[in-house]
This record gives structure tokens, C-alpha cells and sequence, in this order.
């Protein structure tokens, strides 16, 4: 079968608005200033900011147990992860067309594999490879190898969609396999290299790499 591989947070689940909520509640909880939420984000940066750095910021802004905050970090954005109903639909279709998705994600083992458990993404995908348990971080090519070999096929022919120029576009591009990056909006600013294709949204991405895209 051919690979699909997929990005999870930002690209599956929408994990920004998860932590926004979290983050939200955090503050309202501890009756802290609900003004800091554009802090919180920025601080967060999208999960790329290491979490001890997030936890040390926070303890020291507030003066919060260490413990508190760390429980926040560790599962108040996985609380509020949903799949989207049109990605659920798309994600379907690849399977029923012959695809073999596999799931490709940086992260922390336990807290990922909570978000596809909870959002019921172990039942629609074939596997997922999380770095921490990898050893092996998007873009090193080992993590798309070790996603191949969980689908037991190879890297001909697979695609990659991801949010990330650089984990996963970058990525792709390291082993040889088409991408899609999602763009949500964005316009592609990297110089040196370019995705296969562009979608604005997870559903258009795998509608676009198991169609063959425009440019296949």
C-alpha cells in the first residue's frame, strides 16, 4: 500500500486551540489576569518551546507550585484536543482508497499518544512513531524510515503533510518523499526548498496528496 505519513499537532488536531483553552482555564482558575493569555501563547509558541522553559516562565510570573504548573503543561491541552469532523472524513477516504496513514509526531510518547487515544485516531490510522520513543526527532530521516517499516512498506511514492517547513516539508525532502504543507494561511517563506504542494488545511492535504495533486 502507499504511505501516507501525517503531522499531528496543528496538522490533525488543531493543538493551538486546545492549549488556548487550557491555558484559559489555567488562568481563570487561579484568578490570574485572563490579559495574559496572548503571554501564555507566545511563551508556548506553538509546543516548540521546551516544556521546562514554558514551566519555569510560568512558575516565575506567578509564583505557582512547580507541581501545579507542570500538570497544566503536561495534560490541559490534551483535555481539550478534538479531530475535526471533514479530517476524520478525509483521513477515512485515504484508508478506504488503499493507503497505509501513519502518523509522525514530535513529542513527548505519553502525552501524543493520549491526544490520538482520545481522539480516536488509533482506529483510523495504521501506526504512529513518536519521537521520544523513536529516538529520533522530525527532520532526522530515521523517524520516516522507522514510520515506513511500522506500515511495512517503503518510502517510494509516500507523501508527508505536516505544518512544519521544517520537520516535516524539510523532512520529506531528506528521504525522498512528496509533501504537502498545510498553511493555514500562511504564505511559504523558506528560500532554499519548497513542499510538493501547498493545501490551507489538513482535509485539502490529504484529499491532494492521495489524488496525486495537481502536479503529480
Amino acid at each position: 500500500m502507499p504511505l501516507l505519513m501525517i503531522d499531528l499537532d496543528n496538522t490533525l488536531v488543531d493543538r493551538d486551540a486546545a492549549f488556548q483553552k487550557a491555558a484559559s482555564a489555567f488562568l481563570a482558575a487561579h484568578a490570574l489576569p485572563g490579559t495574559d493569555l496572548d503571554w501564555l501563547m507566545t511563551c508556548d509558541a506553538s509546543g516548540y518551546t521546551p516544556r521546562e522553559d514554558v514551566a519555569r516562565a510560568v512558575v516565575e510570573r506567578y509564583g505557582l507550585p512547580a507541581g501545579r504548573v507542570r500538570q497544566f503543561l503536561d495534560s490541559g491541552a490534551v483535555e481539550h484536543v478534538t479531530l475535526p469532523a471533514e479530517t476524520r472524513e478525509a483521513l477515512t477516504g485515504a484508508r478506504e482508497a488503499g493507503w497505509s496513514c501513519v502518523i509522525v509526531t514530535n513529542g513527548r510518547t505519553a502525552k501524543q499518544e493520549l491526544k490520538i487515544r482520545r481522539t480516536g485516531l488509533d482506529r483510523l490510522v495504521h501506526a504512529w512513531v513518536v519521537s521520544e520513543a523513536a529516538g529520533h526527532k522530525k527532520p532526522a530521516p530515521e523517524i520516516f524510515h522507522l514510520a515506513a517499516s511500522a506500515a511495512g512498506t517503503g518510502l517510494d511514492g509516500a507523501w508527508m503533510i505536516g505544518d512544519s517547513a521544517h520537520a516535516d516539508v524539510r523532512g520529506a525532502l531528506g528521504v525522498g518523499a512528496r509533501s504537502v504543507w498545510v498553511s493555514a494561511g500562511r504564505t511559504w517563506a523558506e528560500t532554499t526548498y519548497r513542499p510538493t504542494l501547498i493545501a490551507r488545511d489538513t482535509p485539502s492535504a490529504i484529499t491532494l496528496a492521495t489524488s496525486g495533486g495537481p502536479n503529480y
